[in-house]
């Protein structure tokens, strides 16, 4: 199977993953709770404690594709996601309503970036750079195509219809496209280090870049979710800061193509260094010429949003090899999701009491996770890695 062919049907079922799960409340969260009588908070709380349930399952479903490899878990998670979102569209009260989410969880470790990176470590080894972060260019458009595809759907069918035709879209393109089109991975190797994996490994790099992901992703969900408010307080207009908040979307995507184009070539620690550092840049920016600025300030950190997704999954290739990719990615990775599921009511409490102070204390946060990457001290990568 041609490595495009990969790409574009994991590219294609990770924006169906994304658009129908993690980016779903954004949009049904309101109409839910009016249907069911419950405050929209309820909604959130069942929607972190997916993210949370997540977060533990992960070093699990990483180990599994390590020996398996990641085409039945993806297909699996495919099936899972259907059967939440269905369990969602009949829900009539909390319980059902948490056990959708508890199940939509489960589907979310299995079918997101940890899980199609993992695949793609295991297809590709250490030429993975390359795919993965062909894949983060196509689903970086989850959002643009999920939120409209949500609200149209809602408004013609409701809801609980919206709910159906996701779960009707993953069992009619995102499993078929993972069960024809992703290959099944070879053997993992019989030692735990793959042949040319010999390279030392930077000393405490595991809890370093544990701390670097989870400061990222708090940062990014907690910004992600409450942006435009963030920028009212920074002085825009209600619209103004809307218009701003919008450019976050596509400044991802140019950082991607960015990476993908230009630093493809170096290391993919320089990428994680200067996508941590652009939030700080961006903060610095509207903390001297204030309102002005917000569209600089967005465009930052988006970009940085859409390199440090990238980091994520080639950094611990670079570092650490093929050779137990996805349960140590999914150890790193269940820090980061922990404290993406309460950054959202953790940056609306630091707003209602900082203000615009708490875009300092963000860059701060991000600051401090360029500081561990700096403390990391890396080799040059194999020439196979960096002419993918």
């Amino acid at each position: 199977m041609r490595r495009t062919t990969v790409v574009g049907a994991i590219g294609i079922a990770q924006t169906l993953a994304w658009g129908s799960s993690y980016y779903l409340p954004a949009i049904l969260a309101e109409p839910i709770a009016a249907s069911l009588r419950l405050p929209s908070t309820a909604v959130f709380a069942a929607f972190s404690g997916a993210l949370f349930l997540s977060a533990l399952l992960a070093p699990t479903v990483g180990r599994a594709i390590d020996q398996r490899g990641g085409r039945i878990v993806l297909t699996v998670s495919n099936a899972v996601l259907a059967i939440g979102l269905g369990l969602l569209s009949a829900a009539h009260g909390v319980a059902v309503l948490a056990a959708a989410w508890a199940v939509l969880g489960v589907g979310m470790t299995l079918g997101l970036y940890d899980a199609a990176f993992a695949t793609l470590a295991g297809l590709y080894g250490r030429d993975a750079r390359a795919p993965i972060t062909g894949v983060t260019l196509i689903a970086g458009f989850a959002s643009t195509v999920g939120w409209p595809l949500s609200a149209l759907l809602a408004a013609n069918f409701g809801w609980r219809g919206a709910c159906l035709a996701w779960a009707a879209m993953h069992l009619l393109i995102g499993l078929p496209l993972h069960r024809f089109l992703v290959p099944q991975a070879p053997p993992p190797p019989k030692t735990s280090i793959a042949q040319g994996d010999d390279q030392p490994v930077p000393w405490g790099a595991m809890p370093i870049l544990a701390f670097v992901f989870a400061a990222a992703w708090f940062v990014t969900g907690g910004v992600a979710a409450h942006l435009p408010r963030m920028l009212e307080i920074a002085g825009a207009t209600p619209a103004g800061a809307i218009v701003a908040a919008a450019l976050v979307g596509p400044a991802q995507v140019a950082a991607r193509i960015f990476e993908f184009s230009i630093l493809r070539r170096v290391h993919p620690m320089i990428s994680a260094r200067l996508a941590v550092l652009l939030n700080p840049l961006g903060a610095a920016v509207l903390s001297m010429f204030g309102a002005p600025a917000i569209a600089a300030f967005a465009l930052l950190h988006g970009a940085g949003n859409g390199m440090i997704t990238i980091a994520k999954g080639t950094l611990p290739l670079a570092i650490f090899g093929p050779a137990g990719y996805g349960r140590r990615t999914g150890v790193l990775g269940a820090p980061a999701r922990a404290t993406q599921a309460f950054a959202p009511l953790a940056f609306g409490l630091l707003l209602d009491h900082f203000q615009t102070r708490v875009v300092t204390i963000a860059a701060a946060i991000m600051l401090a996770a360029f500081l561990g990457l700096l403390s990391l001290k890396i080799k040059p990568a194999p020439q196979a890695a960096l002419a993918d």
